[in-house]
């Protein structure tokens, strides 16, 4: 992580609301042995039980939903709008069926906390998880979201991470 510098989190000046919907995120856990990454734009920031916390929302039959029930530690990297090319692939392919990464040309990197992330992103979030439970259609109070979002009832699992570091790129890649 010799190009990253660990950032404090109450004085980094990101729009997170910019970061996840407008420029998205890769969300990856596992180890450098074995690990997936997804490409995600739903999400948010935010402060509960008295701690820095992203949420998170991966449907159970994403191939990287198996390693973020598995594993404790995970990341959430963003990437300057010259890599949208990769995080595209990194969303339309299974890392099931192929090697995302390799066809991304994305460099897979081991955070501090031992699990994944990208040499190319502009942030990583290294996150613990402190919670998960699967949306359910009867706790809709708008019931047109659920019948939009998910006419076909796979509900995606919702993840409250732990804040544990930012990591900033201390240069730009051009």
């Amino acid at each position: 992580m010799d190009e990253f510098v660990k950032v404090d989190l109450y004085q980094e000046e990101a729009n997170v609301f910019d970061l996840i919907n407008k420029q998205w995120m890769l969300v990856t856990a596992g180890s450098k042995d074995h690990f997936n990454t997804m490409t995600a734009n739903w999400g948010g920031m935010g402060v509960i039980w008295n701690r820095p916390v992203a949420f998170i929302f991966i449907r159970p039959q994403r191939y990287t939903f198996q390693f973020t029930e598995k594993e404790p530690i995970m990341t959430l990297s963003f990437f300057d709008e010259q890599f949208r090319h990769a995080l595209n692939i990194c969303g339309i392919k299974s890392g099931r069926d192929t090697d995302k990464i390799r066809e991304s040309g994305l460099t897979p990197m081991e955070t501090s906390l031992g699990s994944m992330a990208f040499a190319e992103a502009r942030y990583i979030f290294e996150c613990r998880k402190l919670y998960a439970e699967q949306l359910k259609a009867d706790k809709f109070i708008d019931p047109d979201i659920c019948g939009k979002i998910y006419p076909q009832k796979d509900f995606h699992q919702m993840y409250i991470v732990g804040i544990e570091s930012l990591w900033k790129r201390i240069n730009p890649i051009k």
